[in-house]
């Protein structure tokens, strides 16, 4: 049987405490950056707003700590940075529709379960946790969203230390299932290193043998990159056929790289300032339906809240926004669920094996 999204219950908007709900209320921007007090800060949920009439608006997106900005009676989910004076910001700190806001949690709930005991072992993921179902349910994911969806790789540089993993995430990118791939200067750096060199950070990216003189190697393939001024040139006139990287700009995969204050060159596509960064990211994130980060807990949580729970897709249906992180320990999914990301599954295992799994179940 084909494998289907699940489906959306919007609220029941009949019912008497929506009917009676007080209208929302918007108040102009103060100045450019600057916000009324009493602002609404936004979850990643999807919320409502009461434009009267019985009317409730919901946001096209949202992301955590944003701010709901009017237009022409649309919402636009802004970070406060990024409002300009005279803008309508929703106000109101309650969310059940007390001041004409509903943030509404229950729209992809399963049916109940037939019975719920009082106590049980294992109700929370952990290194113990088996993860077959939770592959085959990715499988399933990459392969709908691979035609209906925008696939986002969140990597961090340990997924270009292995042959396979990094021949497995090449494969992801020139058969469809990677629409851009965020990262750091790291990754871009030792993938390219492993194209020129065949290592990574020194080693040998199969044997793992640490070559003569390998610690210099990545900083001489920054040195090439910055020589030419692009990834794009190095690529063409060092005639590297292979790698991450190389497949994103072979088969024009977008990609950003965002700085960090412990890079080393950096390449010339990296973001350096950190704003401009999460902008380029954030753009991204308005479209992504499954996002994979791995290896890379800051970057991983950053992205994780940037986004919302949800999509409202071109036809207007709502569906779920699917966030895997794959790492060793629990901490990064217990950090995005502790700064509100519910949604995301942890994978716990290393990325290589994550990638040789996933790869071998997709291609073909």
């Amino acid at each position: 049987m084909e494998w289907m999204l699940p489906g959306y219950t919007p609220p029941d908007f009949s019912q008497p405490e929506f009917k009676h709900a007080s209208h929302a209320r918007f108040e102009p921007a103060l100045a450019d950056g600057i916000v009324p007090a009493g602002f609404h800060g936004t979850s990643n949920y999807p919320e409502y707003v009461h434009m009267g009439s019985g009317s409730w608006l919901l946001a096209p997106e949202s992301r955590m700590d944003a701010v709901l900005v009017l237009r022409q009676n649309t919402l636009d989910v802004l970070e406060p940075r990024n409002v300009r004076k005279g803008d309508m910001v929703a106000m109101g700190r309650t969310e059940n529709g007390e001041e004409g806001i509903y943030v509404y949690t229950r729209g992809f709930d399963p049916p109940p379960a037939k019975r719920s005991d009082k106590f049980a072992f294992r109700t929370r993921g952990t290194r113990e946790t088996p993860f077959s179902r939770s592959y085959d349910e990715l499988y399933k994911i990459l392969h709908h969203d691979r035609d209906h969806g925008y696939i986002t790789w969140v990597l961090g540089p340990a997924v270009a230390f292995d042959k396979d993993s990094r021949e497995a995430m090449q494969g992801m990118v020139e058969n469809g299932y990677c629409h851009v791939l965020l990262a750091g200067n790291a990754l871009a750096t030792h993938d390219l290193e492993a194209a020129y060199f065949k290592t990574a950070l020194g080693q040998d990216i199969y044997s793992q043998y640490l070559q003569p003189m390998g610690h210099y190697n990545h900083l001489d393939l920054l040195n090439q990159v910055r020589q030419r001024g692009s990834i794009a040139k190095t690529i063409q006139e060092l005639n590297l056929t292979d790698g991450i990287i190389y497949a994103c700009e072979k088969h024009r995969v977008p990609y950003v790289l965002a700085g960090s204050i412990r890079d080393d060159g950096p390449l010339p596509e990296v973001i350096a300032d950190v704003y401009q960064a999460q902008d380029a990211m954030r753009t991204h994130a308005r479209r992504s339906t499954t996002v994979i980060a791995m290896a890379t807990q800051l970057h991983s949580i950053a992205f994780g809240n940037m986004i919302p729970s949800y999509h409202v897709t071109p036809e207007g249906a709502i569906r779920p926004v699917y966030l895997y992180i794959v790492d060793m320990t629990e901490f990064s999914a217990d950090k995005l669920a502790n700064r509100g990301s519910a949604q995301a599954v942890a994978i716990l295992t290393n990325v290589q094996d994550f990638m040789v799994n996933l790869w071998n179940n997709l291609k073909g």
